[in-house]
Parts: structure tokens; C-alpha cells; sequence
């Protein structure tokens, strides 16, 4: 008759509440507004880098000069030095395009 002792029943109860009390604070800490906009500003600029690299290698290949590799923690002087001088204002046109139609896009949903 051990489903039936007060002290297990009761021991039962405490290890269920604290069961339910980690899931409720973990929900929470999951649909709390400032960790779901930490997620989605990673998420974003994690998609926006991969863009980035991806058109930049394209744009390479399309001009004729072979990819250089990123670094995406601090970047040396002369990165942009080399064959294609040239080069560096397209992408910094291409990502001014990018960041202004992002602007753009979010103004309107929140308008709307």
C-alpha cells in the first residue's frame, strides 16, 4: 500500500510542482518579449551575414576575382587592397541597398 502513504503521496506532489514550476519559468523565459527580439535581431543578422558572403562571392565570381575569406571578428586594413579596387564600393552600395529596403519593409509592418 505504498501508493497510499501520506509521506510518498506528499513527496509525489512536491516533485510535481517543482516539475511544473521549471516548465512555466522555462516557457516564460522563452516567450518573454526582450529574449524572443534577442533571437529574432541573431537570427536576423546571422541570415543578413550569410547574404553578404553569398553575394559577395558571387559578385567575385562575376567581376573575375576570387573570393577572399571573411572574417567576421575584426577585419585587417588591407582587405580591400589588391587587384579590384573597385570593388568595395559595389558591395558598400549593395549593403546601404539592403539596410534601407529593411527599413523600409519594417516601417510598413509596423504602420500596418
Amino acid at each position: 500500500m505504498a501508493d497510499t502513504d501520506p509521506a510518498e503521496l506528499e513527496r509525489r506532489i512536491e516533485r510535481t510542482r517543482a516539475e511544473l514550476a521549471r516548465t512555466v519559468d522555462a516557457i516564460a523565459d522563452r516567450v518573454s518579449p526582450g529574449n524572443v527580439a534577442r533571437r529574432t535581431v541573431a537570427r536576423a543578422e546571422s541570415n543578413a551575414r550569410e547574404f553578404v558572403v553569398s553575394l559577395g562571392e558571387r559578385i567575385s565570381g562575376a567581376v573575375g576575382v576570387a573570393p577572399r575569406p571573411v572574417k567576421p571578428e575584426g577585419e585587417p586594413d588591407d582587405l580591400w587592397a589588391g587587384e579590384r579596387p573597385g570593388l568595395a564600393p559595389v558591395l558598400v552600395g549593395v549593403g546601404a541597398v539592403l539596410v534601407v529596403g529593411a527599413v523600409v519593409v519594417l516601417w510598413r509592418r509596423r504602420r500596418g
